[in-house]
């Protein structure tokens, strides 16, 4: 028994899509306010700012953006294996179903070229 087409599943996916969009954006600013932290402290004391805690700042910092990379290709992947596992007629036709897959994919490179310049003028 065949079933009527329900375009409202594809939209939920691309809602989950965009909310793990949006968490792995946030733990990339999150990281990067992170490591400029020292700075901020190191202006503020009007004092150098220890080694110690910059190399703490960078590597957390560093690291939450990483984890907001890996989380952008992490949720393109599974929207991706979702997509192709609906049946045509709930794909609503002349949508863009890649473009979130493209946008997640970007901000993710965009993520490991920020954390690579950081560890790189950090070092």
């Amino acid at each position: 028994m065949p079933t009527s087409p329900d375009p409202r599943v594809f939209f939920a996916a691309v809602q989950a899509l965009l909310a793990w969009q949006r968490s792995s954006l946030a733990l990339m600013a999150f990281g990067f306010v992170i490591e400029r932290f020292s700075l901020f402290l190191s202006l503020l004391h009007m004092a150098p700012a220890s080694s110690t805690r910059q190399f703490l700042s960078l590597l957390v910092g560093v690291v939450l953006i990483l984890l907001g990379s890996a989380v952008a290709l992490a949720a393109n992947l599974a929207f991706r294996r979702f997509v192709r596992g609906l049946p045509p007629q709930d794909v609503p036709a002349g949508s863009w179903v890649r473009l979130g897959s493209i946008i997640n994919v970007i901000v993710a490179v965009i993520g490991i070229v920020l954390a690579g310049f950081l560890v790189l003028s950090g070092a």
